[in-house]
């Protein structure tokens, strides 16, 4: 029987390769650095970190995945780069329309009010002025960050983490996404705002949506996506069933 399902993201034997600078990499002099750029040598102290190596996997409409595995395995890096933010040095990506990267660290202008940021926020995801103000108090009920005082009217740098993750989550859950990807978000926040972003992200499935979870808690995998793939080292260790897949990471984890 033919496969009816929809693709929307397809991850075809994909290779991530970055730089970093390593301890003994000191800024030297304006002649070394001028020399090494002639020269096309490496800065001295920087190192290729392979992070992502040969994955592959197709995503569907209406999936809800979770991405599960050690600090470092390659978790955000693949979502970076399904998100265009990072190239591929092999492989390819393809993404049925334009995927939304929403992380934790997901930069917003600190010296602006909650308020302003939301505007800013909406309008960046491709929201109209009209949109962003008939939804603009839902998103901020949403959050909940008002709940203890009127923080929307004040700078972001007055938010704590929990508070400006909350915020985030909630501009991005305005709109419908073909594909989300979700780094770390639903990590700060009380109970009941994970349950009400739970509830969200299921909205978006059944709107023909395609979430992508990354969270080192396994619980909110397991009760959020029916599907996990699980990176180890940058390798695809195993693609399931979110019960199958959690379970043998969990396994593998107590051995360590």
């Amino acid at each position: 029987m033919a496969d009816t399902r929809i693709p929307t993201v397809i991850a075809d034997d994909v290779h991530v390769v970055y730089k970093v600078q390593g301890a003994g990499g000191g800024r030297g002099s304006a002649t070394s650095a001028l020399s090494r750029i002639v020269s096309r040598r490496e800065r001295p102290g920087v190192r290729e970190v392979h992070a992502v190596r040969g994955v592959s996997f197709v995503a569907y409409k209406g999936e809800a995945i979770g991405l599960i595995g050690s600090n470092g395995s390659g978790k955000s890096t693949l979502l970076k780069a399904i998100a265009g933010l990072l190239p591929t040095a092999a492989g390819r990506i393809y993404t049925d329309g334009q995927p939304s990267l929403l992380g934790v660290n997901a930069a917003l202008m600190n010296d602006l009010t909650g308020e302003r940021n939301v505007m800013l926020g909406g309008l960046a995801m491709g929201m109209t002025k009209q949109q962003i103000q008939e939804r603009y108090q839902e998103i901020v009920d949403f959050s909940g960050i008002n709940e203890k005082g009127d923080f929307i009217s004040l700078p972001m740098r007055t938010y704590s983490s929990g508070m400006a993750a909350r915020l985030r989550f909630s501009i991005a859950a305005a709109k419908s996404h073909e594909v989300l990807m979700i780094d770390e978000a639903l990590a700060t926040g009380d109970a009941r705002f994970q349950r009400r972003s739970q509830q969200r992200i299921e909205e978006l499935r059944k709107e023909a949506g395609t979430v992508f979870l990354v969270s080192h808690g396994i619980g909110t995998i397991r009760e959020t996506c029916d599907r996990a793939i699980w990176l180890e080292s940058g390798v695809l260790r195993m693609d399931g069933p979110t019960k199958e897949v959690c379970d043998a990471y969990e396994a593998f984890t107590r051995k360590k």
